[in-house]
């Protein structure tokens, strides 16, 4: 049985190395357009590779998905985070858990989970074969006998198959599904999902590189929040909270045209009244003490200086001669700082997007077409994005896995033509 993947990253290695494993006698080849497979096993992480995340309760961590929450609920109870932890280590690749949950290989190095995979490729005999992309592919289907793909690659060449998966990750314009789209499949329009703010006006940009461990943020006019890390950037906000505030909002916050108020409150433990209270004590405890001499409450010390800047108390001005107007605007600013968003930036370690192959058109259970017999999804391609922190990889190993398991089984392709009309919308 000849068997073709199309993408030699994350959910394609871990889709050809399942398929060898179901069926050792079958060929396996990898098509990856690149010059270099596993490119973004590669940059994940800082070079480290967030391959998952520590979460092992099915209905919590595919919570963590704004798209494809209900497909991973069905498909983590046959490979989830311990599934992937396992995989990995006993191939020699132990994983590590850091305060936030996120998993790294010991080694923290990303080149020891490309290693793994290409050492695992290599013991199975799986053909991979790089700067090699697909233009197109035709195929033929007959109740009696198995399909034949037909693949149009780009350098003119023609190549067949008995089965394919498509693991190509997302692409951020619509026409880069064309060639899965003329077959029929329904494609959610593709967006940025994680993606940094960008505030040209902005009077905290000379200090970039400053962080808060525990902001609040939320988009005015929305119910979109979320609280965490924040940083600042010398083009606006960064930081796990501005990264999954934007996953949950791609497809808002690009109606909107990335155009939207954020307000901050860089003090989400405390109330207003209790910063307020605190603050005015300063004026009995440390009479003479200038107000920008020593922060208040954690906040990073050129921060405290720029909200005193923002609020008119001048950092020379003793706390016996700041006024209550002033407190007032200062406990304002640090609850509820707000921010003209415009524009985004990709943020280059952990570009994901939203959309790609509609979730309606292949079957919940073994992720193969509803349109067409033998063909198979995994990773990205399909419209399944998670927020920052290992989750987007954990989409591609239980994808990439059970899509694998499916094409590698030697039983027929299963497809239940009456489930088509009643599980699409066109």
């Amino acid at each position: 049985m000849r068997l073709v993947i199309i993408g030699g990253g994350a959910a394609g290695f871990m889709a050809a190395v399942t398929a060898a494993q179901t069926n050792p006698e079958a060929q396996i080849t990898i098509l990856e357009k690149n010059r270099t497979v596993l490119n973004k096993v590669r940059i994940s992480g800082g070079g480290r590779c967030n391959v998952t995340h520590a979460c092992y309760d099915h209905r919590a961590l595919a919570s963590q998905y704004p798209r494809g929450e209900s497909l991973l609920r069905k498909l983590l109870p046959l490979f989830d985070v311990r599934s992937t932890i396992f995989w990995f280590e006993s191939k020699g690749v132990p994983l590590k858990v850091e305060s936030d949950g996120r998993m790294f290989p010991e080694s923290n190095s990303s080149e020891t989970i490309i290693t793994c995979l290409l050492a695992q490729a290599a013991t199975h005999h799986i053909q991979v074969r790089t700067s090699t992309g697909v233009q197109s592919f035709t195929y033929s289907f007959q109740e009696e006998t198995e399909n034949t793909f037909n693949l149009l690659l780009q350098n003119g060449e023609t190549i067949t198959a008995d089965r394919l998966l498509i693991a190509t990750g997302g692409h951020p314009q619509r026409k880069g599904f064309d060639w899965v789209a003329e077959h029929g499949h329904r494609i959610e329009t593709p967006l940025p999902s994680l993606f940094t703010f960008n505030v040209p006006q902005n009077y905290l940009k000379p200090l970039s590189g400053v962080s808060m461990q525990d902001t609040a943020l939320k988009i005015m006019g929305t119910p979109l929040e979320w609280r965490g890390p924040l940083l600042i950037t010398h083009w606006g906000f960064s930081g796990p909270a501005v990264l999954k505030l934007s996953a949950w909002g791609a497809r808002e916050l690009a109606a909107r045209n990335y155009d939207f108020v954020l307000r901050i409150n860089w003090l989400p433990a405390l109330t207003q009244q209790e910063i307020r209270q605190e603050l005015l004590a300063q004026k009995g405890t440390s009479p003479k003490q200038m107000a920008a001499t020593q922060a208040r409450f954690g906040v990073p010390h050129r921060l405290w200086k720029a909200l005193l800047e923002k609020a008119d108390i001048e950092p020379t001005l003793r706390w016996l001669d700041v006024s209550n107007k002033g407190i007032n605007r200062l406990v304002d600013l640090l609850t509820n700082s707000q921010f003209n968003i415009q524009g985004k930036s990709t943020y280059k370690e952990e570009f994901v997007t939203a959309g790609g192959v509609s979730l309606s058109e292949v079957n919940p259970m073994t992720l193969e077409s509803v349109r067409v017999p033998g063909l198979y999804f995994a990773g990205e391609i399909l419209d399944v994005d998670g927020i920052t922190g290992g989750f987007n990889f954990q989409n591609a190993w239980t994808t990439g896995y059970i899509a694998g398991k499916m094409i590698g089984t030697s039983q027929d392709p299963i497809l239940t033509r009456n489930s088509t009309d009643d599980s699409t919308t066109d």
